[in-house]
């Protein structure tokens, strides 16, 4: 599969003086193929949005170096998708508002920009909340709004931090069934971070193990699993056996 990002022996710090620098992030190399779907897990502290702020231009690391098609991403910004942890939908802006931002940041006329919205709604199960403002929706409704108005970057690199963390069990399962129906139609190279071991398995071809602080890649997992897959699947040996691979490795990188 040819490669779409490569991450190569990253290093981040933070704060001033060699007193006061916390190591964030060491040495660390992980890639992405085309169209490929990759988890990153570890614990909390590990550097995983850390790395996603460098990916996304907001930040800058001490060391390495980051290639997208070729080219260096580094502190180049708007070159890939970045969904944060909350939504961060605009109160004040109905649905269809917060969904076009990228577009009109872009520069695409408003009317063009809307319609083309519009168009996709039913896509992402948002067609009869156009005109709707966040907090008359569900958290799931939310989140696919920010997936949308991600999605309408059109970027073909998508960063996903823990899009789904704040949501309840059901409504999570649902929405990765979903965002992995929405991966299948639109085939982009994703780099998904979680917490949960099992909705990376369900969601990945390949997961990263990050240790603790400092961020250090434990290892990589290749998820064989048959797709397309569904919630059903964490309970057959194979998931289950990926499941206890990938818990010994985070353990291992906690020390414990």
């Amino acid at each position: 599969m040819p490669v779409k990002l490569q991450i190569s022996q990253l290093r981040k710090s933070f704060g001033e003086g060699n007193q006061n620098q916390v190591l964030a992030l060491d040495r660390v190399s992980m890639s992405v193929g085309k169209n490929e779907f990759v988890g990153l897990i570890g614990p909390s502290g590990s550097g995983k949005s850390s790395l996603l702020d460098i990916l996304a231009g907001l930040s800058l690391p001490d060391t390495g170096e980051i290639l997208m098609d070729g080219k260096s991403l580094l502190g180049r910004k708007g070159e890939v998708s970045y969904m944060p942890q909350s939504d961060v939908l605009f109160p004040w802006r109905t649905i269809l508002d917060n969904v076009t931002i990228p577009m009109e940041v872009a520069g695409i006329p408003r009317k063009e920009a809307r319609k083309e919205a519009m168009g996709l709604l039913p896509t992402f199960g948002l067609e009869s909340f156009a005109e709707s403002y966040p907090k008359m929706l569900s958290g799931g409704m939310r989140q696919r709004a920010s997936f949308l108005r991600t999605f309408l970057c059109k970027k073909d690199m998508m960063l996903l931090d823990e899009p789904f963390g704040k949501l309840d069990a059901l409504t999570r399962m649902q929405m990765q069934e979903w965002l992995l129906d929405m991966w299948q139609k639109f085939q982009h190279a994703v780099l998904f971070v979680t917490h949960d071991v099992e909705e990376a398995i369900l969601l990945c071809d390949r997961i990263y193990v990050l240790s603790a602080r400092p961020g250090r890649v434990l290892g990589e997992v290749e998820v064989n699993l048959p797709r397309p897959r569904t919630s059903v699947m964490s309970t057959n040996s194979d998931f289950i056996r990926l499941k206890r691979n990938l818990l010994e490795m985070l353990k291992e990188g906690t020390g414990h």
